[in-house]
């Protein structure tokens, strides 16, 4: 038994895959640099982009588009031992080709779609409930996402406000959106703070948190239904939610640059983009 360690980016898991398919091995698990060892043997196994290029151009060309597109979003999901999951349809695909995508009877591709129509459900929920400040001339903001669907909300952002300087931090995956005026990049970044408002930034809240209470009417209040529209989990890092005091104390710093030419701007850890 063993388990396979890497580096936790798309590529990462195509070299992986590459390996195991190669030697015929079976991984038990798929370990992150941050995991702690294991009863297994580890084998490290460090991206290799040709590899996993090859794998990836592989799937489209010996199986499907869509299947390839299907590989690719699922490894956004957090769908619990995704990598096993992928693993073996990959295997399945190259082996019986589109078929695998349609079998809706096979429980792991249940489990996949399951997953991704999960994180495309929270994907469209954040194209509403994002909340960007305005701080230094660059739009701020952060989300708390269960997947990883940074990657899918950057084209969204860059073309809805393509005359400004954006700055979306995910806190779960510590990685960090930067859009200026249209060209955009996604950066890892382990430490983001956001600046405290100016008197501006501050009055728009108040607005909106008077426009709040102003349309409410006490005798229909349903908070039943507004969770429905509006679950819990978004609303901390929603302004309209939080009073000025309560959103500099859980966002301390200084509000960063959108820039495209140096990933330091935004706090970040590394300059290298993520696969």
């Amino acid at each position: 038994m063993t388990a396979y360690r890497y580096d936790g980016t798309f590529a990462g898991f195509l070299t992986c895959a590459w390996d195991a398919l190669e030697d015929g091995t079976e991984p038990s698990a798929f370990l992150l640099p941050g995991d702690g060892a294991t009863l297994w043997e580890e084998r490290q196994v460090a991206a290799d982009q040709g590899r996993a290029r090859r794998l990836y151009a592989a799937l489209s060309r010996r199986v499907s588009p869509a299947f390839q597109k299907l590989i690719a979003r699922g490894f956004l999901t957090c769908l619990p031992e995704k990598e096993l999951a992928l693993l073996t349809l990959i295997r399945r695909g190259l082996r019986e080709g589109d078929r695998v995508r349609l079998d809706l009877s096979d429980p792991v591709m249940a489990r996949v779609n399951l997953a991704l129509t999960k994180m495309w459900t929270e994907w469209d929920h954040l194209k509403g409930f994002v909340r960007f400040s305005e701080l230094d001339g660059v739009l701020v903001g952060e989300i708390e996402p269960k997947n990883r669907v940074l990657p899918l909300l950057a084209p969204h952002f860059a073309a809805r406000y393509s005359g400004e300087r954006l700055a979306l931090y995910d806190r779960t995956h510590h990685e960090i959106f930067l859009s200026d005026r249209g060209r955009w990049k996604l950066l890892p970044a382990e430490d983001f703070r956001m600046g405290p408002a100016g008197s501006g930034e501050r009055a728009c809240r108040a607005m909106w948190r008077r426009y709040y209470d102003t349309i409410a009417i006490e005798g229909r209040t349903n908070p039943k239904c507004q969770s429905t529209h509006l679950p819990k989990r978004y609303r901390h890092v929603m302004t309209e939610f939080l009073t000025d005091g309560e959103m500099e104390r859980s966002l301390p710093g200084q509000a960063p640059t959108a820039s495209l030419e140096d990933g330091t701007q935004a706090h970040s850890s590394t300059s290298t983009t993520r696969t």
